[in-house]
């Protein structure tokens, strides 16, 4: 019942949830920070929807250092 579910929408459900931590943990501290807390959930979710959607890093590792690389290469 659960599997499709998760295989579904388990990033997602964990990209909330640890937004849902963290933003607890921020919300301790005042009740007006609570703006930042929507945004929180809103990454956590938009992270999960990537890894659900299996869209790949969120950096492009890969060519940023061959940019890194060929933007600054050291003196032979």
């Amino acid at each position: 019942m659960w599997k499709p579910w998760w295989d579904s929408y388990g990033g997602r459900a964990c990209g909330v949830a640890f937004g849902l931590l963290f933003g607890i943990i921020y919300l301790i501290s005042g009740f007006w920070d609570m703006l930042f807390f929507a945004l929180l959930i809103g990454v956590g979710f938009w992270i999960g929807k990537q890894k659900d959607e299996k869209r790949g890093p969120l950096l492009p590792w890969q060519r940023l250092t061959e940019w890194l690389t060929d933007r600054w290469r050291w003196p032979r």
